[in-house]
């Protein structure tokens, strides 16, 4: 399971909303084995005066947070982060100095998905690659 918000100025983002999600979610696929179907994302389109960010980013500065069922390894966490850039820069006009992701990991007992607790439903994939 990966929930995912994505923040970025309306009149930047909003043209970017599809190759985006594209990216990320192929990203999740490849590295964590998620399904297709599991896309999981919602856009934050903020106007000008509702986004500060550093001068040394662009008009298409974006923040991804993906909040996550703890127990992937490092290794796979970090290469879904390089993947998910790589993928951003190839399938949009967002370059890599203006995306920025964070991963937050809960453990499953801390999700609630169609009326249960997420430590006990049946996942047709692996959470710990």
């Amino acid at each position: 399971m990966a929930q995912v918000k994505i923040y970025g100025l309306k009149s930047s983002l909003g043209k970017n909303k599809e190759s985006l999600s594209r990216a990320i979610h192929e990203s999740l696929m490849d590295v964590f084995g998620l399904p297709e179907s599991k896309r999981f994302h919602r856009y934050i389109l903020l106007d000008d005066n509702d986004f500060t960010y550093p001068p040394d980013r662009s008009d298409k500065y974006t923040i991804i947070e993906l909040s996550i069922f703890e127990g992937r390894s490092v290794k796979a966490k970090k290469q879904l982060i390089y993947l998910m850039f790589s993928k951003i820069e190839a399938y949009t006009s967002i370059d890599e100095q203006d995306v920025e992701i964070t991963i937050f990991e809960t453990p499953m007992s801390n999700w609630g998905i169609r009326g249960m607790t997420g430590d006990e439903l049946t996942l047709n994939y692996k959470v710990n690659p």
